[in-house]
């Protein structure tokens, strides 16, 4: 009995001991898109975590197929804590969109923590357009002749979605054109070869300040600080009109052990307290929630279902 209570204080001492090392060398933070949010936030942070913790945390880009190149990467690799992942609420998209992936999120990847939630999208045209509100974009659009299109990051992400959702409640029949990645979208825009963007206010912002779009619509319940003087839908005769404007999440791989996953969720906190840091997050249009990781995946499983319900309401799957 004595040597059994010793064996048990030695594994608990060095699990313990173990986990408070946590990191105890380079941690890899895995974007699986080129530019945007999720890069902008983890480029934020990797500093930040690098000052708190006294290790190496550094950013790699690995995009493609909506984020699923990177987040299989995460899935496949060691499950110590080094490799994490940052990602949009499209991963929550994808189990419900593509017939197969290579992994699964439900047992492949552990939700660490929310970074933080995008409270809604701006409805966004060419400052050259005549139009100047939301409702003469309507009339405009519901006319067949002028072939209205809309753009988005991609077939099948938050924002294609959320796109799609405008589009039939407005009772519009606007037609989507995909691109590789916010950025191509909105030069789109720019180059009027759509003629709308609903996107989040941050990948946006720069060109609305300098006069080249102009925002005629936001889809949150209330404006946004980033952006004012834009309406909201729901004031422009829309009434409780209102879409998300989705979330951006860390995981890591599956079988890291629930005391680094929590470590990282509280290095995640302390580099929030920091009000640079948290102030960085949100003008990047989110506000920051860093929430635990029992509290993260609850709300993970619940966003699955959440847009397995609209991609089935949109009947929108993968070519």
């Amino acid at each position: 009995m004595k040597k059994l209570f010793s064996f048990v204080f030695v594994v608990c001492f060095f699990s313990n001991a173990w986990s408070q090392a946590f990191p105890n060398k380079t941690v890899k933070i895995i974007v699986p898109f080129e530019t945007g949010t999720p890069d902008s936030i983890s480029r934020i942070l990797a500093p930040q975590l690098s000052s708190l913790s006294g290790q190496s945390f550094y950013v790699e880009n690995h995009p493609g197929a909506n984020g699923m190149i990177g987040a299989d990467l995460v899935a496949k690799a060691k499950p110590d804590g080094y490799t994490l992942l940052v990602t949009s609420s499209s991963i929550a998209v994808n189990p419900n969109y593509y017939k197969k992936l290579n992994y699964d999120l439900s047992k492949d990847l552990i939700p660490v923590t929310n970074l933080g939630n995008v409270e809604a999208l701006l409805v966004v045209i060419n400052a050259k357009s005549p139009i100047k509100n939301l409702n003469e974009f309507l009339a405009y659009a519901k006319k067949p002749e002028n072939k209205v299109s809309y753009g988005s990051p991609g077939n099948g992400n938050h924002l294609h979605i959320g796109s799609a959702l405008f589009n039939q409640r407005m009772g519009l029949n606007m037609v989507h054109i995909p691109y590789k990645g916010a950025g191509p979208a909105t030069t789109a825009l720019l180059g009027e070869q759509i003629q709308v963007l609903i996107t989040t206010p941050s990948s946006v912002l720069p060109f609305i300040k300098d006069g080249r779009l102009r925002a005629i619509g936001f889809t949150g319940l209330k404006r946004s600080s980033l952006v004012p003087d834009v309406p909201t839908v729901a004031e422009q005769g829309f009434p409780n009109f209102e879409i998300d404007g989705g979330w951006f999440g860390l995981f890591t791989t599956a079988g890291t052990p629930k005391e680094t996953v929590l470590k990282m969720q509280q290095l995640i906190r302390q580099a929030y307290d920091k009000k640079s840091v948290s102030d960085s997050i949100m003008q990047n249009g989110l506000d920051p929630v860093a929430d635990s990781p029992d509290a993260f995946k609850t709300f993970v499983d619940a966003e699955v279902s959440k847009y397995a319900a609209r991609l089935k309401i949109l009947n929108i799957q993968a070519e």
